[in-house]
This record gives C-alpha cells, sequence and structure tokens, in this order.
C-alpha cells in the first residue's frame, strides 16, 4: 500500500482486531517455553491472575466484557466516579498535615509552618496521644479559623476537646456559618482501640448532641468522624475496613435520628476516614467502592441525594510504614497519596517517613506536605476528574470490593451491629485470621518489604527523633508489616552492642562468579533481612579451602551457593568440610529433589533455603542455634 504525506498512517484499520482466545493461545506458549502447568484457554489465563485479600483476584488481561456496568456520574448518585460533579479539579484535594505533639507550643510552631507552606486544614490529636485540651487555643494561636478547617481527634475526650474549640471560635469571633472542620467524635472507633465499655451510651448521646449543635447553623462544621484506621491497623483487609466503617455509620445514623436529627442532617454530620496503601490501586478501588456502598445506605435511610456523597479523609496507612530504611517510606506514601487523590478522597494526610521513629522533625513533616504539592501542582493529578474511571480493571476491582465489603457488613449487622460485634471479638478474630493470613505471605517474603526482607541494610544508622506520645491500647491490636522482621533485626541489634560483631554467615560459593553469583546475593539478602552479616571471603572455595575459609570468617554457620550442576559435583565434600571445621548449621542455597537431597542431608546439608520458603522461621532458628536473644 502506497501512503502519501496526507494520508497519514492507518495502520491500526488495516488488522482486524484481536480475539481474547488468540491472546490466550499466545499465553500458552508462553507458558510452555516457561515449564509452566500446560494449561488451555482460560486455564492459562488462570496461571497469571494474581491472589488478593477478600477472595478477590486480580487478571491479566480485563477488556470491555469484564465492566460491571455503567458506574454513573461524577457527583452523581452512587457517587462512585466522585462526591462532587467538578470532583477535585478546581482546588485540588484537602492536604491536611497530623499534628500530635504534647507541647502547645511545639505543636503550634509546627502548625504555622504547614499553613504556611501548603496545607490546607489540620489534624488536631487532643488528650493523652497527644495536644492536652486545655493546649488547644496555644496550638491554634495565629491560626484563621474561618479559612483552615481543624479536625479534633480526642479518642475517649472528645467531648471535651469539642467544646474547648466551640470555645475558640466564640472568642475569636468566627460566625458560626464561617466555622470549618470535625469535632472528631467517634465512640465506636474509641471502643476498638481501647476496648473501653463503660460509657458508650452516654458517648452516643453526647456525640449526638456535637451534631445537633453543628447542624443548627454550623454548615461548615461536623461532628463524627467514622474513622475505619483502627481495623485496617489491626491487620485488616480493604473489605473488612470498609465494612466496619459502614456499619460504624449505619450505627451513628440510628444513634443521630433517634436524637431528632432528619436522615439528611445525619448524614451530612459524617465524615470517614481510610486507610491509604502503597497497592494504589486498591485504594483507588476501596474509596470508589466506600462511596457506592454509603450512597446505597443513604438511599435506605431515605437521605436525599444531595447528603448521600460521602466525605472521605484518606490518611497513608501506618501498617506499611518502615522502621528500617525509612527513607523508603517516601516512596509508598507518595504512591498511596496518588492512590487515594485517584481515588477521589476529598481530604489527604501523608505521614511523615519517620512516623515509626517517634515524633517527626521539621524535614520529614515538609517532605509529607510536599507529596501533595507535587502532585497537585507538578503533576496537575487533580485536574482530572475520575482519572481512573473507565479502566476495566478499576471498575471490575471497585465492583468486587464493593459485593466483598457489602457481605462482611451484613454478617455485622446480623450479629447486632458493630458495637455488639467488636464486644464479642467477631470482629477482632476475623482481623486477625486475616493478619495471620498475611503474616505468612509476609514470612516467606510473597509479599516483600524493600528495606526490610528484600535488600536490607546491616550498616544504617538508625533515626533519633522524640518519642511519640503512647497511644491508648487495650483494644484491637496495632500491627506493621515490618514486626516480624524488626524483632530479628532487634536481637542482631543487642548481639552487636554486648558483643562489637553481629552473628555472622559464611557464604561458600562455589565456581566461578556466573555459577554462584545469584544464589549467593539471595542468601545475602536472605540473612541480612534477620540482621545476620554475610562473609562472602574469599570469593569461592572448594573442598580443600571451605574449612580454613569458615575459620577465618568468625561465622557460626555456612551457606553453600552455586548452581544445580556444581552442587552435585563438590556441594556434599564441601558440606562434609564445613561442618568438621565447625559450622553449627550448614544451607544449601536451592531447593533439590529426590535422591540428590538426600545426599547432601546425609553429607552435613542441614536446611534448604530457597524463594517462597519461611524466612521468618529459618532466620530465627539460625539466631536461636547462635545464642542470640
Amino acid at each position: 500500500m502506497t501512503v502519501l504525506p496526507d494520508e497519514g498512517f492507518p495502520l491500526a484499520a488495516e488488522f482486524p482486531d484481536p480475539t481474547r482466545e488468540q491472546w490466550q493461545r499466545l499465553v500458552e506458549g508462553v507458558l510452555r517455553k516457561a515449564g509452566a502447568a500446560d494449561a488451555s484457554g482460560p486455564a492459562a489465563e488462570a496461571v497469571l491472575a494474581t491472589e488478593l485479600q477478600d477472595g478477590l483476584v486480580t487478571g491479566p488481561l480485563y477488556t470491555a466484557d469484564d465492566a460491571p456496568g455503567v458506574p454513573g456520574y461524577p457527583g452523581f448518585p452512587p457517587f462512585v466516579r466522585g462526591g462532587r460533579p467538578e470532583g477535585t479539579a478546581a482546588t485540588g484535594w484537602d492536604v491536611r498535615q497530623r499534628h500530635a505533639h504534647p507541647d502547645p507550643r511545639q505543636a503550634n510552631e509546627a502548625v504555622l509552618a504547614d499553613l504556611e507552606n501548603g496545607v490546607t486544614s489540620l489534624w488536631l490529636t487532643v488528650g493523652p496521644a497527644g495536644v492536652p485540651a486545655d493546649g488547644i487555643t496555644t496550638a491554634l494561636d495565629g491560626v484563621y479559623l474561618d479559612l483552615a478547617p481543624v479536625v479534633l481527634d480526642a479518642g475517649a475526650d472528645f467531648e471535651a476537646a469539642a467544646r474547648e474549640l466551640l470555645r475558640l471560635y466564640d472568642e475569636r469571633g468566627i460566625a458560626p456559618r464561617a466555622a470549618l472542620g470535625n469535632l472528631g467524635a467517634d465512640p465506636l472507633g474509641t471502643l476498638a482501640r481501647t476496648g473501653g465499655e463503660p460509657g458508650l451510651d452516654e458517648s452516643l448521646a453526647a456525640a449526638a448532641g456535637l451534631a445537633a449543635l453543628c447542624a443548627d447553623g454550623r454548615p461548615g462544621l461536623r461532628a463524627l468522624t467514622v474513622d475505619a484506621l483502627p481495623y485496617h491497623e489491626a491487620g485488616g483487609s480493604a473489605a473488612e475496613e470498609l465494612g466496619c466503617s459502614l456499619a460504624t455509620g449505619v450505627a451513628y445514623l440510628r444513634t443521630l435520628t433517634a436524637a431528632g436529627l432528619t436522615a439528611d442532617q445525619a448524614c451530612a454530620q459524617l465524615e470517614f476516614r481510610y486507610a491509604a496503601t502503597a497497592d494504589q490501586f486498591l485504594t483507588i478501588a476501596k474509596l470508589r467502592a466506600a462511596r457506592r456502598l454509603w450512597a446505597r445506605v443513604a438511599e435506605v435511610v431515605g437521605a436525599g441525594a444531595a447528603s448521600a456523597a460521602q466525605r472521605q479523609h484518606a490518611v497513608t496507612s501506618t501498617v506499611m510504614m518502615t522502621r528500617r530504611d525509612p527513607w523508603v517510606n517516601m516512596l509508598r506514601t507518595t504512591v498511596a497519596c496518588l492512590g487515594a487523590g485517584v481515588g477521589g478522597a476529598d481530604a489527604v494526610t501523608v505521614l511523615p517517613f519517620d512516623e515509626a521513629a517517634g515524633l517527626p522533625d521539621a524535614f520529614a513533616r515538609r517532605i509529607a506536605r510536599n507529596t501533595s504539592s507535587v502532585l497537585l501542582e507538578e503533576s496537575h493529578l487533580a485536574r482530572v476528574i475520575d482519572p481512573a474511571g473507565g479502566s476495566w480493571y478499576v471498575e471490575a476491582l471497585t465492583d468486587e470490593l464493593a459485593h466483598a465489603a457489602w457481605a462482611w457488613f451484613q454478617e455485622l449487622e446480623r450479629a447486632g451491629g458493630q458495637a455488639a460485634a467488636l464486644r464479642s471479638g467477631l470482629v477482632a478474630e476475623r482481623l486477625a485470621a486475616t493478619w495471620a493470613r498475611r503474616s505468612a505471605d509476609l514470612a516467606t517474603r510473597r509479599e516483600p518489604v524493600t528495606g526490610v526482607s528484600e535488600f536490607p541494610n546491616l550498616g544504617e544508622q538508625p533515626l533519633r527523633r522524640e518519642p511519640a506520645p503512647a497511644v491508648p491500647g487495650g483494644g484491637l491490636p496495632r500491627v506493621r508489616r515490618d514486626e516480624a522482621y524488626e524483632a530479628l533485626r532487634s536481637r542482631s541489634d543487642a548481639h552487636l552492642a554486648a558483643t562489637g560483631a553481629r552473628p555472622r554467615v559464611f557464604l561458600a560459593a562455589l565456581g566461578p562468579a556466573a555459577a554462584h553469583t545469584g544464589r549467593a546475593t539471595f542468601a545475602a539478602n536472605l540473612f541480612q533481612a534477620g540482621g545476620i552479616e554475610p562473609v562472602h571471603d574469599p570469593a569461592t572455595v572448594d573442598a580443600g579451602s571451605a574449612a580454613e575459609a569458615f575459620a577465618r570468617s568468625g561465622a557460626a554457620v555456612a551457606c553453600l551457593c552455586s548452581s544445580d550442576k556444581l552442587y552435585a559435583e563438590q556441594a556434599e565434600a564441601v558440606a562434609a568440610a564445613l561442618k568438621s571445621a565447625g559450622a553449627q548449621r550448614v544451607f544449601l542455597a536451592g531447593k533439590p529433589g529426590g535422591e540428590q537431597r538426600e545426599a547432601y542431608l546425609r553429607a552435613g546439608v542441614d536446611e534448604f533455603v530457597f524463594a517462597g520458603g519461611d524466612a521468618v522461621a529459618v532466620l530465627s532458628s539460625v539466631l536461636d542455634s547462635m545464642g542470640v536473644v
């Protein structure tokens, strides 16, 4: 075909549309070449699928056939595509910074610095875990309260904190209609955090009283927060987090309407808080599904469309934050912030990268607020309304997540509601089971944690930060992805402090670099995740030199590293030499089978380390054998 310059290149028009079956046949060929299971058609496609929590499965390919249906329009029920027609395109999302310094004057310095540099609202922790209630006035000194919304988080002390903020509005001459923010009442969230049973009915009544105050001529002020973070931070899945938030929101609607508020007024008093993680697509889908589910609840209780759109505050997850190599947290929070913004969150809080080390310093707070600034002002992320809308994958994931969350919500309602489910232990048991499954993935490094279970740096210097106030406990636990590895590293640190050296492993590499580098790198990475220092000197050993090299290394255990071919030729002799030199345990990097495995075990190999093995169990046993406590 001759193409004239002004005709362009209509290449796509010259080819027929491929079918899904054609794509599956291509997948079959790739799988056969890779040595994967022989599968054809949909089964071949299933081999490439990824299992998520809540029984969800992410497929390798999505087409229009996978879309669940028309999701509606932004700003209209069911609000999947956003709570407002304009989304955040006009001003961007609300950049909300958290402050929890117990000294009101230092908190005030940080507050003013944030507001001067891009933050648009304040999230103030009040009480034992933050600023004292009587310090709110000092902490907010110099803040224009009719411009900067203030969101309180005071736990069981919410009424005293709210009264203090309302008094401050009056003292500053802020008109009721100009007051902005959220008084932060969340009795069920406090119950989940602390397990504190006495006074729940009184707390709900106090929250209803505050809601009545806000509904009476204070359109910019909300009284209650439905905080789903306790469920996420206890190890819950996305669907469990959504289901618990729905059950909590429904309980508050019942309380508020019983106190005399209309369904529309009651809905207007709620703001929902969700975790945003580094799984950007799951974060996007979670926020979209949350709006869809709440729109259904609002419809059932008779609320109008104008008040049925869920107000959302997304917070970067503490579960994903690590204490080791905390600089990587900047990457995690950036992706989480992106997911929250694309998902349509009204307000986004990026926690500082040093959050796990204590109270953040000025640099960490700057990076946190600038994360939103860069995405808004340089990447223009908010200028497109619902940028994920129309993605067949996102739409399918949103739909599946919504159904899973609704099923859990119904189970909670059948159990008597959120309060009853918390009291009975139903919520705690379900979240613990979910976390146990995820912990297994973390232990086997199926879910890798950069800087912790992958690519750890034993020479890094820990961050030193002022300790943060202890948060109330007694209820649901608080978990972190790094906790199992952090326990191992702490044992190594204690050993280093006591002896001047870390526990060591000798890497007995066989043959040339081309043969052993891959597995030597794997083994070094594995053992360092447990705080065990690898010694790879000399670069290669054999049966004649292994014993002397091991003795010089100062290690107590050894690990053979090479190719399967060289293992067959040398591993038995080298393992025997290492055992004769005093190695407490000898590992082999790889997963041999059958008779070869038995031969290695007879020669002195104690255990095999390989991708997919339980790294935490192996590393714990190694430290135990070395006497590292």
